[in-house]
């Protein structure tokens, strides 16, 4: 456990990584005694500030929702982090890659809710019956860790690595879709780079959003009506680099694009 003092000196060393564009060396190796209840404050510092600085909450999003991640970082759940209005991105805007420290893509289905989620005890109905609308997205996510050399304690404090998000046009309602069976394919450059299902997250992305309104309430924090909520993306990362255009093209949910520039 860390001292306040080290905490803000941790959640500084992210921000300036992050507004510089110079990663840092892992977290972990550099204060070693940094746990999982550190790094969510630290996130939480960092948020405060952009927050203080004219950002808003448009949302949240869930990280390490497939059990081969989870595995991989020794963790037995999710993480989450946040997504601000400064985050948000969109299809006919290309991005440069330059904004960024390594920039990845994903994709995920998006739930934007109609009505705020309860905290504890959030079920899977209170979801459905909460969300507005789903639809396609690809989430943005960046590393201010080296190489994106990072553990659970690393990623939290960073924000869930989370860099921005960018929503598809449909606006579906989930009653009588499957949310379990939506296919998902990620192309670039017209060239299919990667594919999934959408319960590669936790059996069922509505599952993740249920967790999410439960971990974020021991912390006082609430899934708002208008939030946009991303469960956790149906494949791996891929690179984003300079000339890349991605294509997300779902089952049921239509398409979303990004593109990218120097």
């Amino acid at each position: 456990m860390l001292s306040d003092d080290v905490r803000q000196a941790v959640a500084s060393t992210l921000a300036s990584a992050e507004r510089d564009r110079v990663p840092v060396s892992p977290l972990r190796d550099t204060w070693p005694d940094l746990d999982v209840v550190d790094s969510y404050s630290i996130q939480l510092l960092n948020i405060a500030d952009r927050l203080a600085a004219g950002a808003t909450v448009h949302g949240h999003k869930v990280g390490l929702s497939s059990k081969a991640m989870q595995e991989m970082m020794g963790v037995d759940e999710p993480d989450y982090g946040h997504l601000l209005s400064d985050m948000q991105v969109f299809s006919d805007v290309p991005l440069s890659v330059g904004r960024y420290c390594m920039p990845r893509v994903e994709v995920e289905v998006a739930f934007v809710l109609g009505r705020t989620l309860p905290g504890e005890g959030c079920t899977e109905a209170d979801v459905l019956d909460a969300t507005d609308y789903v639809t396609a997205s690809i989430e943005l996510i960046d590393s201010r860790i080296t190489n994106w050399d990072i553990k659970i304690a690393d990623t939290i404090a960073d924000n869930a690595s989370s860099a921005g998000y960018v929503l598809g046009s449909a606006r579906i309602d989930p009653a009588g879709l499957d949310l379990t069976t939506i296919e998902a394919k990620l192309l670039c450059n017209g060239e299919e780079v990667a594919a999934g299902r959408s319960d590669a997250v936790l059996g069922n992305p509505v599952t993740a959003v249920a967790w999410l309104a439960r971990k974020v309430a021991s912390f006082g924090v609430t899934l708002d009506a208008g939030h946009v909520i991303l469960p956790g993306s149906v494949h791996r990362a891929i690179d984003a680099r300079a000339g890349d255009n991605f294509e997300a093209v779902f089952t049921d949910l239509g398409s979303v694009q990004l593109s990218f520039t120097e």
